[in-house]
């Protein structure tokens, strides 16, 4: 007697998620850019502004479904409510109330995420109902061409799965990684705040080559290039380039390279870049005292 055996099931393929953006400033603006340049489609993403006009122009520009709270008051608890993972992306003291008044419209299994500075796993789910999924975020802006940076913290009640959910759906647009409560000011200081500082610096570049006689424009080029490239270094191969080792790299004994660091050294830069990641650090830390106090 011969036998056959059984043909073999493929898996059903998982559903994508349904996104709601509950806020389109920069910070969630950032990210939808970035989900949508990625794998997530237009129509698995809902968003939420508060002026019609807003509305109208974000909705034309991403091409997704955007409504607006000055239309209808309800706007956020009805894009919450289709959606598997949301993003809170108001300014931090409006986090709280916007999280509150979502509360009875979420699914159970839903994942709320905040791309808040300062705002605390603890002040989150307070605000939420019983068992709700939180995880608190900080991204930064680079996420918007793919090159984002994100940290993580789950709450109490948000699962591995939870939070690889929402791990992988950032993951398409930056790094991610999953951290500490207590390490999130630090992360804060280097890369949430840590763009403005590229900008700076190739600011400041261009300044000074214009005070050498080059033209503005070419000026501004040639730093923000040269930053674009040297972070592509930083980023190359299996990711684990030194940037000290780089860096020693390009100064060649006496040459121009090891006069312009000494120089950078002369004027202090080391201490001024230390301060100014514990200034953003400490402020974020501030931030979150300001609000739980004046709760």
């Amino acid at each position: 007697m011969s036998s056959t055996a059984a043909p073999q099931q493929n898996p059903a393929p998982t559903a994508a998620p349904r996104v709601a953006m509950l806020g389109l400033g920069s910070m969630n603006g950032a990210i939808l850019a970035g989900l949508l340049a990625s794998s997530v489609q237009p129509e698995d993403v809902v968003a939420t502004t508060r002026s019609t006009a807003t509305a109208q122009a974000r909705a034309q520009e991403h091409g997704v479904t955007v409504l607006a709270e000055a239309e209808d008051p309800q706007a956020n608890q009805i894009a919450a409510g289709q959606a598997d993972i949301i993003f809170l992306g108001v300014k931090p003291h409006g986090i709280v109330d916007l999280a509150g008044s979502i509360a009875d419209s979420l699914k159970p299994d839903a994942v709320v995420v905040s791309v808040a500075a300062a705002i605390s796993v603890e002040m989150l789910q307070g605000a939420l109902g019983q068992g709700q999924p939180v995880i608190r975020s900080m991204p930064n802006t680079p996420l918007s061409v793919g090159l984002g940076v994100v940290g993580l913290v789950p709450g109490t009640h948000a699962s591995e799965s939870d939070t690889r959910r929402v791990q992988d759906l950032l993951a398409a647009c930056g790094t991610v990684h999953v951290i500490e409560e207590s390490q999130i000011d630090a992360l804060t200081g280097i890369s949430g705040s840590g763009p403005a500082y590229a900008f700076y610096l190739a600011e400041q570049m261009a300044e000074a080559g214009v005070r050498l006689g080059l033209d503005p424009a070419l000026a501004a080029d040639l730093a923000a290039q040269t930053v674009y490239g040297a972070g592509k270094m930083l980023v190359s191969g299996d990711g684990t380039a030194d940037a000290a080792a780089l860096r020693k790299a390009v100064c060649s004994p006496n040459g121009t390279t090891e006069r312009a660091i000494d120089a950078f050294d002369e004027h202090g830069f080391p201490a001024a870049v230390a301060a100014a990641v514990t200034a953003s650090a400490t402020r974020s830390a501030e931030i979150t005292d300001e609000l739980r106090n004046a709760r």
